[in-house]
């Protein structure tokens, strides 16, 4: 049986490279619209992030999010990400 490769994802926090399964998805819909993909299916445009707050907020300071997704993201956005990111820790 052959062994089947794991899709590594680089953090756009930390720049580490992790298994997919491992990270949290950050995706732009067509619309413009900026969300927590937790299930990774949604369409759009996605950046990945480790499940680690830390990793979002250096993202944010760094605007990497802004680079990969090509548009200004409002604070909110940052702000609801991280509500999302925590809740999903408990």
């Amino acid at each position: 049986m052959q062994n089947r490769k794991v899709p590594l994802r680089m953090c756009t926090g930390c720049g580490e490279h992790l298994p997919k399964k491992e990270m949290v998805r950050v995706v732009r819909s067509k619309e413009g619209e900026i969300s927590v993909d937790l299930t990774g299916k949604k369409a759009g445009r996605g950046a990945y992030v480790c499940k680690n707050v830390e990793c979002l907020r250096k993202a944010r300071k760094t605007k990497r999010f802004e680079r990969a997704f090509e548009c200004q993201i409002p604070d909110e956005v940052y702000d609801r990400l991280e509500e999302e990111m925590q809740q999903g820790d408990e």
